[in-house]
């Protein structure tokens, strides 16, 4: 006889899936995680919760994670900017990954899947952006191409092999229980910490607790309207910049410098050369021209209107998730290393 209510997160080392099961086991409820490598299970380790080996790439292997579960919490993805073959790396893994976890899913006959999008598949054209303004038409990033190509792909496949599903898109999160290797988001506050932003590129950030979007994604699972996407982020972003002065105010003892503007050509210089050295040692360069093209200036601003009155999602202001996961950095300094 399996567990009642039993609930699967994918990705369960990763930040957000890892905070996922943390909150799910503080409800109560009955958790199974599921991670690639089931040699890195260290950030599970003491949790109230059954730790099985899944690869989104490995369909048999999620049909088996999935036997017996009532809630999939879509979370594992590949998650990164760069890669040497982003093509192969991020875009086909996760394309194919989505396919594999929809069609296990509804194999194993599982009630409801919480799938994990991103703000990255939203229509920026109109601010503050609003899930019904569609999918986002920039096509030059392949992450950004494999959230925009997946999310409709999952609605497809839960549509035709009759599946409910939810789609949640969360911004930058921070804060939370981390460990090594930190996520894109909590690598930009460490650069900060560790005084390697260089320049004033004028990216913003819609800056999110991850304990906020595991709770808004707790909420989809129990709320949300099977077939509809919400945002899980902040109403307002804050530049990189803004969040170096932050910094510094609460750091006073860091001496941060608040790295000073430079004309776009210069940017756009300067990350030639980072790309060019990150193709010999094969480490993901800190500033990319295409990082430069696509969202220096572009404000990641957000209505989570329809989040906040169908799900309760009520997320704490960007300051205070900066404040906390600052905190957290500078208490666990091996991640800073």
């Amino acid at each position: 006889m399996g567990q009642k209510n039993l609930a699967l997160v994918s990705g369960a080392n990763g930040h957000l899936g890892n905070n996922l099961v943390r909150l799910l086991i503080s409800k109560g409820i009955p958790v199974r995680a599921s991670i690639r490598n089931i040699e890195n299970k260290a950030s599970l380790s003491g949790m109230d919760c059954e730790v099985v080996q899944a690869d989104i790439t490995d369909k048999a292997s999620l049909a088996k994670a999935l036997e017996g579960v009532e809630v999939f919490y879509a979370v594992g993805a590949a998650f990164k900017l760069w890669a040497r073959d982003p093509q192969k790396e991020i875009y086909d893994v996760n394309l194919n990954g989505t396919r594999n976890m929809i069609e296990a899913a509804a194999e194993m006959g599982v009630k409801r899947i919480v799938y994990v999008s991103s703000v990255a598949a939203l229509n920026y054209s109109k601010l503050p952006t609003k899930e019904r303004y569609g999918y986002n038409p920039e096509r030059r990033d392949m992450y950004y191409n494999s959230k925009n190509d997946g999310e409709q792909l999952a609605f497809r496949l839960a549509d035709e092999l009759g599946v409910e599903l939810v789609a949640v898109l969360p911004s930058a999160m921070i804060g939370g229980d981390a460990t090594l290797p930190l996520n894109v988001s909590y690598g930009v506050l460490k650069l900060i910490l560790n005084k390697q932003i260089p320049v004033d590129t004028k990216i913003t950030l819609n800056w999110i607790d991850v304990r906020d979007v595991a709770q808004g994604c707790y909420l989809a699972a129990q709320k949300g309207l099977p077939g509809e996407r919400y945002i899980l982020a902040n109403e307002q972003c804050m530049s990189i910049t803004h969040t170096t002065r932050l910094a510094s105010r609460l750091y006073p003892e860091l001496n941060l410098k608040v790295p000073g503007a430079l004309p776009r050509f210069m940017l756009l210089g300067l990350a030639a050369m980072m790309e060019l050295s990150a193709k010999f040692s094969g480490k993901a360069p800190l500033l990319t021209r295409k990082d430069i093209k696509i969202f220096s200036g572009l404000q990641q601003n957000f209505d989570i209107e329809k989040a906040r009155t169908e799900l309760g999602f009520n997320p704490g202001k960007p300051e205070q998730a900066v404040t906390s996961a600052l905190a957290y950095l500078m208490e666990h300094q091996n991640l800073l290393q």
